[in-house]
């Protein structure tokens, strides 16, 4: 195997184990999965969130949010409450439970790319993307429909639900 093809396989598997490796000790320390984090932060930001405004800033699609707020309601992580002017409008607050999950939770890899990512200049941001763009049409994954949480397999699946 030629040297810079072994050495982008590896770059390729150290991007894809430091996720899986960060996935997995979120669910060890906070028993969620990133994606369910980035939810209760979303959450915890506002008194009160309606699922669409969660889905919208997450920048995943509203029944992918319905079914991970399902799940952290099952965990009692956060609460719905009905509109009061308008009973068919469901809002979302964040639990107490929720709020110590939050305090548990690790640094997320996905923090620490974005503030790196902010530092860099606009032209190494700008080639990043379009090498990272090139890599997924490599794979055949354009097609793949993504949130930009970076999250092993499915963002709707937890590595651990207690």
């Amino acid at each position: 195997m030629e040297d810079k093809t072994k050495t982008a396989l590896i770059a390729l598997r150290q991007i894809l184990r430091a996720t899986e490796m960060s996935g997995r000790a979120l669910a060890q320390k906070a028993g969620v999965t990133p994606t369910q984090l980035i939810i209760l932060q979303l959450i915890s930001k506002f008194t009160e969130r309606t699922p669409s405004e969660i889905a919208k800033e997450a920048g995943i699609t509203q029944p992918t949010v319905t079914s991970i707020i399902d799940k952290l309601e099952r965990r009692h992580l956060i609460v719905r409450r009905k509109g009061i002017v308008d009973r068919r409008r469901v809002y979302i607050n964040i639990s107490e439970q929720g709020h110590e999950v939050l305090a548990r939770g690790p640094d997320l890899l996905q923090e620490r790319f974005i503030s790196r990512f902010k530092e860099l200049a606009d032209w190494e941001q700008s080639s990043l993307i379009a090498a990272l763009e090139r890599i997924a049409a490599m794979l055949d994954a354009t097609h793949l429909d993504v949130a930009p949480i970076l999250d092993v397999g499915a963002i709707d699946q937890p590595f651990y639900e207690g």
